[in-house]
């Protein structure tokens, strides 16, 4: 058997570091990001050493049994001469064992990577693909065609410095966040759209290209260090806020972060850059249609997050659970091995087993008790996401092993336990309780996907009010909604792969704002989820029991972690997590817990 691991990896990928494993046939045995395993967001320049044991675990091999390592950027042009072979690099940037034999390194330049990961995820045959995001090796926006069985096609490209990402991260940093939280700007924008501002436009569309408000520079070549990037991002992304601060007549907010919105020239900051997003995206998008010669088209890279712009974009449209630069170690090992087999959009999960030990990267030893082995390597990770429940580790709602391994190893003191029933969950959930999911293996990317989930009805807007304080979040800050496929044609426009993976916004009906107001932001959108079948067991029976009590069959759905903290993993962080946000109940694999003075639910 052939093994490929893909990884993101310092000193390229310093951010967002993450490993999957695939086989010769291209199918996903593991995949997962490092801050899920060290639980430090986004593991700032961290090697995906847990990451990367996991996986191995997962397929029941060791490191010595991995024939390719495939890096998401091409680090010899980024680092020239900083390693002396390929097996410093290695040591430095993955710290696995490969014994006597070091696996051959493949560098994929980072942008071919991003495609690579977008369109062998998507149920397309043939695609245009378009990558936008700070940048990668030489460029900051490229236009692709992938067709099955061809050689992928890079069809045209723009210069670093001509970065809708730079811009953005500018808007970002104006307001006070990290680039790294630019979530956080696209959901202040709203409240401009919602206003109606209007906004000085920064880009200049022509009929084939795109300029920008603030000039590229004049690259000197095209093939640059990581130094001279770093410099040239940092006069990009100064012009930007110099512009910005001239639009804004100030230099950053008046107010603190959670008082944003009663700032007008911040909410005016953060909407003149959405817009310049989705202007200009919206450009590339035809472009890419035109010069691939298919309507289908796939999007990745860091801006492919903007939910906003993704969701004003017409179909089809596909955009991966992992779009962001985790997502090129899928891409890097797809580029060595595509997947054979595809017949649908890719199941998002591929990461770890909540009973899973509670840390991976502690020890040396490959093998990881109850973390699978040899009879799990088959599992592709290319089927489709309706009826993904089929994949092993789904966390169904019976069967043998229900707490696995490590389970008596858990703090569970404090905690009143019961099989899960759903009917009580959904008197839980009717009482106006707020609780969490920890189901199977975890969904890969930043979105909580109903098996690492916080769940409410979202039958009122105060709704929003208490979870974002239960999250230690700015009230300003909106949330999604996930119900299934026949209820959602009800609620909100359609979409038909976005809403897979909760990457889209789209416009709520009169109904959507009736039922479910707690998920409807400030300018009439949400950012839906559809489940089409029993591949987030606890929700979906859930949301079906809902319809049976003859309410609304539709939930508010946020990822399951407190703030400043990644997305729980394991039984054991989620654990910490529901006591330290002090929620009303935990489903946690079959079981549901709940503390001795939180009463209601069905009996």
């Amino acid at each position: 058997m052939t093994w490929i691991l893909g990884v993101n990896a310092p000193p390229t990928g310093w951010h967002d570091s993450a490993a999957c494993l695939v086989n010769g046939d291209g199918e996903i045995i593991a995949f997962t990001e490092e801050e899920r395993v060290n639980r430090h967001r986004h593991s700032l320049y961290r090697k995906p050493l847990g990451a990367a044991r996991f996986c191995l675990a997962q397929a029941g091999i060791t490191a010595a049994d991995i024939d390719v390592v495939a890096l998401g950027w091409d680090s010899e042009q980024l680092y020239p001469r900083r390693f002396a072979n390929d097996a410093d690099f290695l040591a430095y940037a993955v710290g696995l064992d490969f014994g006597n034999r070091p696996p051959e390194v493949v560098r994929v330049p980072h942008h071919q990577a991003h495609a690579a990961s977008a369109f062998y995820a998507s149920p397309f045959p043939k695609a245009g693909v378009l990558v936008i995001d700070g940048h990668g090796e030489n460029e900051s926006s490229t236009i692709w065609t992938f067709e099955d069985g061809a050689e992928p096609r890079q069809e045209r490209s723009w210069q670093r410095t001509a970065s809708l990402g730079y811009a953005y991260d500018a808007a970002s940093t104006w307001l006070g966040f990290s680039f790294l939280n630019a979530g956080k700007t696209m959901g202040l924008a709203a409240y401009g759209r919602a206003a109606r501002l209007e906004v000085e436009p920064l880009v200049d569309l022509t009929a084939d290209d795109f300029g920008l408000a603030v000039e590229p520079l004049a690259e000197s070549r095209g093939r640059a260090t990581a130094d001279e990037i770093k410099a040239q991002y940092d006069d990009t992304v100064g012009r930007w806020r110099e512009r910005y601060t001239k639009i804004a007549g100030a230099d950053g907010p008046r107010v603190p972060e959670e008082r944003l919105t009663d700032d007008p020239n911040a909410v005016l900051v953060a909407y003149t850059a959405q817009r310049l997003i989705e202007q200009t995206v919206t450009h590339l998008a035809a472009l890419t249609r035109k010069a691939a010669g298919v309507e289908e088209l796939c999007l990745s890279g860091g801006v492919a997050l903007n939910c906003s712009t993704n969701g004003t974009l017409p179909g089809p449209l596909y955009v991966p659970p992992v779009p962001h630069d985790a997502g090129v170690a899928l891409g890097a090992a797809w580029t060595v091995r595509p997947p054979r087999r595809r017949v649908a959009a890719l199941s998002p999960y591929l990461g770890s087993d909540v009973w899973a030990p509670d840390r991976l990267n502690g020890g040396e030893g490959a093998g990881i008790p109850g973390a699978g082995g040899p009879g799990t390597a088959g599992v592709p990770g290319s089927g489709g996401v309706p009826g993904a429940g089929g994949v092993p580790g789904a966390g169904g709602l019976s069967g043998p092993g229900r707490r696995g391994a490590g389970a008596g190893e858990l703090d569970l003191s404090g905690l009143v336990r019961a099989d899960l029933d759903i009917d009580v969950l959904t008197g839980l959930l009717l009482d106006g309780q707020v609780g969490a999911v920890a189901q199977g293996r975890a969904e890969v990317g930043p979105r909580a996907l109903c098996r690492r989930s916080i769940i409410a009805v979202p039958y009122t807007a105060d709704v929003n009010t208490r979870v974002n304080t239960l999250k230690n979040r700015e009230q300003w800050r909106p949330f999604a909604g996930v119900t299934r496929p026949g209820y959602g044609a009800q609620l909100w426009e359609q979409q038909e792969y976005l809403s897979l993976y909760m990457l889209g916004a789209a416009k709520a009906t009169a109904l959507g704002r009736q039922v479910a107001p707690g998920v409807v932001h400030v300018d009439g959108t949400t950012r839906p989820q559809v489940l089409h079948g029993d591949e987030a067991p606890a929700v979906g029976a859930a949301l079906d029991a809902l319809e049976r009590h003859g309410a609304p069959p539709v939930l508010l759905n946020t990822s399951f972690n407190d703030k400043g903290e990644p997305i729980v993993n394991t039984a054991a962080d989620a654990l910490r997590a529901f006591r330290a946000m002090d929620l009303d109940f935990l489903v946690l694999g079959d079981d549901l817990y709940r503390t001795p003075h939180r009463t209601g639910g069905a009996s």
